[in-house]
């Protein structure tokens, strides 16, 4: 579900589910940003062939703060989703 690389103060991850709809990921998006610290955003879809079950959306990228805090709230936020919308 996701690829993780660590700058200085914080951790970068791209995660991507396939058929996920962009409604979701808008949610996940929402749902991250509440964290203090975290920047989520959109990213675009790659693929150069329609797919209609295919997600709008290439994935989401999320940066957040090394504070055991952050990591613990931004890791739950994300299980969430993984375990409600992951096949």
């Amino acid at each position: 579900m996701s690829n993780s690389t660590t700058d200085r103060a914080v951790e970068h991850i791209i995660i991507t589910l396939d058929r996920l709809p962009l409604a979701v990921y808008r949610e996940m998006v929402a749902h991250l940003r509440q964290v203090d610290g975290v920047k989520a955003d959109l990213l675009p879809q790659t693929a150069t062939d329609f797919d209609y079950l295919q997600s709008q959306v290439g994935g989401l990228r999320v940066e957040y703060p090394l504070s055991e805090d952050g990591k613990i709230k931004v890791k739950e936020i994300l299980a969430y989703y993984e375990n409600k919308y992951s096949s």
